[in-house]
C-alpha cells in the first residue's frame, strides 16, 4: 500500500515522501496516529500544492534575509564597555549584546544567530558572522570601544 507521509516516521522516511507499506502496518499504526494518509491522487495532488507553497515561502524569505545581509554588511556595530587597567575589559561581549546593539539600530537579530567562537575579550574591530538564513550568512564589523 502507498502511503504519503504527514511526519518523519524512525526508520521509515521523512515527511512529505511517498512510500509503500505492509497494509497492517498502514492501519494499524501510521493512520491512528496520523503519521500518514494514502496515496489517492487527491491527496498527491494536496501534497503538491503544500511543497509548491512552501517553496515559495522559502524562496521568498531567502530574499528578505538577502536583502537584510545587505544592509548589515554596510554597517559597523559599536559597543562600549567598561575597561581597567590596561585596557582590559570587565567581563566580554557576547552575542546577546551584539544582538541587543543590533536591535537599537533596528535589526531584530535573535542571538543564536550570531556565531560567537568565543565571546571577545579585547577593545577593537572584530568579525562576527550572523546567520540569517541557512543559505545566507553575513560577517559583521563590531567596534568594541572603551565607555570613558
Amino acid at each position: 500500500m502507498k502511503v504519503i507521509l504527514l511526519a518523519d516516521v524512525g526508520s521509515l522516511g521523512k515527511k512529505g515522501e511517498t512510500k509503500e507499506v505492509k497494509e497492517g502496518f498502514a492501519r494499524n499504526y501510521l493512520f491512528p496516529k496520523n503519521l500518514a494518509v494514502p496515496a489517492t491522487p487527491q491527496n498527491l495532488k494536496a501534497l503538491e500544492q503544500q511543497q509548491q507553497a512552501l517553496k515559495r515561502k522559502e524562496s521568498k524569505l531567502k530574499a528578505e534575509a538577502e536583502k537584510i545581509a545587505k544592509k548589515l554588511q554596510e554597517i559597523s556595530c559599536t559597543i562600549p564597555v567598561k575597561v581597567g587597567e590596561e585596557n582590559r575589559l570587565f567581563g566580554s561581549v557576547t552575542s546577546q549584546h551584539i544582538a541587543d546593539a543590533l536591535s537599537k539600530l533596528g535589526f531584530e537579530i535573535p542571538k543564536k544567530d550570531i556565531e560567537l567562537e568565543t565571546p571577545i575579550k579585547t577593545l577593537g574591530t572584530h568579525e562576527v558572522r550572523i546567520k540569517l538564513h541557512p543559505q545566507v550568512s553575513v560577517n559583521l564589523k563590531v567596534n568594541v570601544v572603551s565607555e570613558n
